[in-house]
């Protein structure tokens, strides 16, 4: 589990085609400090197995499911990614729950200066995940724990403080860019078990008595 609480921004060395799939490798340095062989990596809030640990980088190995549903097959060797090491149990839960488990790429729309490096971010959300997406609650763009401050049809707006300026990958993308979007999970658990709800019965008495009459 993550938290949407960026760590590090990665370089991306290389994205190698495979078989089935591709094989990513990244630079980078503060993420591995106590990463073992294996353990979990967010990568622009990607969920993946970290393999081939070295002082100054990673490699991992991405599905074709996971380059269907992500960003990531757009990476190219030196571009910059998000990354996050999972959340360990006694620490602070200082974004919100995030699985790195993405429901689907936005387009990024705009990005406005509101002064003083506070800018307001606009991404176009799916179709699909519309009714995940409420005001005031939270999202995760490429791996950023963000809160909506605005919903106008499929467009949602964030505002993007300073910090989270300087130490992500939102400086740099443009309109028509691609992003990682994962909803809140709560959302999707609620909407599940609301389903699985029975429906009232429509049976009436007068329902009962036509029955009774034709037998």
């Amino acid at each position: 589990m993550f938290t949407g609480i960026v760590e590090e921004l990665g370089s991306v060395e290389s994205l190698e085609p495979r078989a089935a799939g591709s094989r990513l490798s990244i630079r980078c340095e503060k993420v591995l400090s106590d990463s073992p062989e294996g353990a979990s990596i967010a990568v622009n809030g990607v969920c993946l197995t970290a393999v081939n640990l070295r002082s100054n980088g990673f490699s991992a190995d991405l599905a074709p499911e996971t380059l269907k549903r992500t960003n990531l097959g757009a990476l190219k060797p030196g571009s910059i990614v998000n990354l996050e090491r999972p959340m360990q149990p006694s620490g602070r839960l200082s974004g919100h729950i995030v699985q790195g488990h993405v429901d689907g790429v936005g387009e990024f729309v705009s990005f406005d200066a509101l002064g003083d490096q506070n800018w307001w971010l606009k991404i176009r959300v799916p179709r699909e995940l519309d009714r995940y997406v409420v005001w005031k609650g939270s999202i995760c763009i490429d791996g950023i724990s963000l809160t909506v401050a605005s919903l106008e049809g499929d467009i949602l707006g964030v505002t993007i403080i300073p910090h989270t300026f300087q130490n992500t990958t939102l400086r740099g993308y443009k309109p028509g860019s691609h992003v990682n979007l994962e909803c809140d999970v709560i959302a999707k658990y609620v909407e599940k078990m609301l389903a699985s709800v029975e429906k009232p019965s429509t049976l009436t008495r007068e329902k009962l008595e036509a029955l009774n009459r034709s037998l």
